[in-house]
């Protein structure tokens, strides 16, 4: 699986420490990273991570066109919802792609334990089944 991680300056321990209890994890699938994001990680972590842009400064736009591509199967983007975000439009953007092309996304640590232990039990399988579809729907919706 092709997986992004994104967090808030507030939420950038929190997906640290997620990402180490998940290692074992997370070393079987091609992760993408927001730039800061993604240095903490690889910081702390033996993980090997794309790394992209910063959030703010294009990186959040980066990971939707990875989603509207059909890269991603998998976005964990921990917000922080009590803090005024800059660039709040290119977040609604983001959350506005996974929604048009049935990504899954976790925006809090809750769901993203429920979405990575469903990777690991392998509920994830029928995507695959699920994308060849997909890609021929987009490439008919994108040839009107």
């Amino acid at each position: 699986m092709d997986i992004a991680l994104i967090a808030h300056d507030e939420k950038k321990n929190e997906l640290v420490n997620f990402t180490i209890a998940y290692e074992h994890i997370f070393s079987k699938h091609n992760l993408y990273a927001t730039g800061t994001t993604g240095k903490r990680i690889m910081e702390e972590t033996d993980l090997s991570i794309h790394r992209l842009m910063s959030g703010p400064l294009g990186g959040d736009q980066q990971i939707g066109s990875l989603i509207a591509t059909g890269v991603l199967d998998l976005i964990l983007f921990f917000r922080d919802p009590l803090t005024a975000q800059p660039h709040e439009p290119d977040v609604s953007a983001l959350l506005r792609l996974c929604d048009v092309y049935g990504i899954p996304l976790a925006t809090n640590i809750a769901t993203a334990e429920l979405l990575v232990r469903s990777i690991e039990k392998g509920y994830f399988e029928w995507r695959e089944t699920a994308d060849k579809y997909k890609s021929k729907a987009i490439t008919q919706f994108s040839a009107e």
